[in-house]
C-alpha cells in the first residue's frame, strides 16, 4: 500500500511523501477545476458513455430529424449519468474506464473534475487512502460510497501532468514521489527505498530486532566459543571456525571505514565480555565501539537469520563439491605397468 512513483528532474532531496495517492494521469477536460478543496471522491468501475448492444443491429434513417432524435437521446442518457454523479455529492470522479467527451462537458459545467482510465491498482489504493468504495455503476453511487481528501490538484512535473490527492482522511495507502537528476539516479534511489521498506515490513511483522554494526555477529561468536569448550572431538574445531566466520562482518566494517581491524576486534571482544553489553558494535564514524541501540543502528532478526542460513548453505555446498571431486580423483581404473592406456583396452583411454 506504499506506491512509489519515479519522476526524474530536480534533485533527490525533492523526494516527497504524499499522505494520499498520486495518479500518473491528468484531469480529463481543460474546463474542469485543476484544484479541488474538500474533495468528495467517487470511484467508478464503469464507462461513462453509451454502451453498445450485445448483438449487431442495423437502423435505417430516412431524414435528418430521425438522426437528431438519436443524438438527442444519447445526450439525454449521458446527462442523466452526470446528474446521478452530481446528486451523490461528488465533486471529483476517478474512472477506471473511459468517459465520453459529452459527459466530460456536462461534468465540467457542474464543476466536477474527472480523471479517466485509472489503473485498477491505483483504484484500490485510492479506496484505501480516501475511504471511498469502488462502484460498478453510476446508479449505485451514493453519498456513503464517497471518499474524502483535503485537496486534489493537478501538478506538472517536467513534461508530465500528475494528479495529487493530498491529506486523505485516515489514509491506509500513501505515495512516495521519487525525484533525481537522471533516470539512473532515480532507479538507484528506488532500489534503496524498496530495501528500506522491506526492512521496516520485516521488523513490524516479526516484532524482533537485533543490533547492527557487527554487534550481533560478535555476540554470536562469543557464545559459539563458549559452547565449543563443551564439545569433544573435531566438532569443536568446526564450531570455532564458524565463530571466526561470523567475525568477518565487524572486520569488514572496520576495513571499509579505514580502521585497524585488529584493534577493533580486540576492543569489540573486550566489550562483549562485559555483562549485558551485547549491543556493543562498530561505530564507523568515531572509530570506536559504541552501543548500537543508543545509536539506533538496528536490523530485523529475519534478515540476520537469512544471512547466516545462506552463508552456511553456500559454505556447505562448496565443501560437498570438494569432497565429490576428491572422491572421483581417487577412483580410476588401474592399468598394468608398461601396458597400453586404458588398462589394455586397445588405446581407447580411461573412462571416468
Amino acid at each position: 500500500m506504499v506506491k512509489v512513483l519515479k519522476k526524474h528532474g530536480k534533485s533527490i532531496e525533492e523526494t516527497e511523501l504524499v499522505k494520499g495517492i498520486v495518479v500518473d494521469k491528468e484531469i480529463a477536460h481543460p474546463q474542469m477545476p485543476k484544484r479541488t478543496q474538500g474533495a468528495k471522491i467517487a470511484l467508478l468501475n464503469a464507462k461513462l458513455e453509451i454502451e453498445k448492444t450485445e448483438f449487431d443491429a442495423k437502423i435505417n434513417i430516412n431524414n435528418p430529424d430521425q438522426m437528431k432524435l438519436f443524438l438527442d437521446e444519447e445526450e439525454r442518457m449521458l446527462k442523466e449519468m452526470v446528474e446521478k454523479v452530481s446528486e451523490s455529492g461528488a465533486n471529483f470522479v476517478f474512472c477506471e474506464k473511459s468517459i465520453d467527451d459529452i459527459a466530460l462537458h456536462f461534468l465540467s459545467k457542474k464543476g466536477i473534475s474527472a480523471v479517466k482510465n485509472v489503473s485498477s491498482g491505483d483504484m484500490e489504493k485510492l479506496a484505501k487512502a480516501t475511504g471511498a468504495k469502488i462502484v460498478a455503476s453510476v446508479k449505485d453511487l451514493t453519498q456513503s460510497s464517497l471518499g474524502e481528501a483535503k485537496t486534489i490538484e493537478e501538478s506538472k512535473i517536467g513534461d508530465d501532468k500528475l494528479t495529487y490527492i493530498r491529506d486523505a482522511k485516515n489514509p491506509m495507502a500513501v505515495t512516495i514521489v521519487l525525484r533525481g537528476g537522471t533516470e539512473h539516479v532515480v532507479d538507484e534511489a528506488e532500489r534503496s527505498l524498496h530495501d528500506a521498506l522491506c526492512v521496516v515490513r520485516d521488523a513490524i511483522e516479526d516484532a524482533k530486532i537485533v543490533a547492527g554494526g557487527g554487534a550481533s555477529e560478535a555476540e554470536t561468536s562469543k557464545q559459539l566459543r563458549e559452547y565449543a569448550t563443551k564439545v569433544v572431538g573435531l566438532e569443536q574445531l568446526a564450531i570455532e571456525a564458524f565463530a571466526d566466520a561470523t567475525e568477518s562482518i565487524p572486520i569488514a566494517l572496520a576495513e571499509n571505514a579505514g580502521l585497524d581491524p585488529i584493534d577493533i576486534m580486540v576492543e569489540l571482544r573486550a566489550k562483549h565480555e562485559e555483562a549485558n553489553n551485547r549491543w556493543a558494535g562498530v561505530d564507523v564514524f568515531s572509530g570506536h565501539i559504541k552501543d548500537m541501540k543508543a545509536l539506533n543502528v538496528l536490523e530485523p532478526l529475519r534478515v540476520k537469520s537469512q544471512v547466516v542460513k545462506s552463508a552456511t548453505e553456500a559454505a556447505s555446498m562448496i565443501l560437498r563439491i570438494d569432497d565429490v571431486v576428491a572422491a572421483k580423483g581417487d577412483k580410476g581404473p588401474a592399468r598394468p605397468p608398461g601396458g597400453p592406456p586404458g588398462g589394455g583396452m586397445g588405446g581407447m583411454g580411461e573412462e571416468y
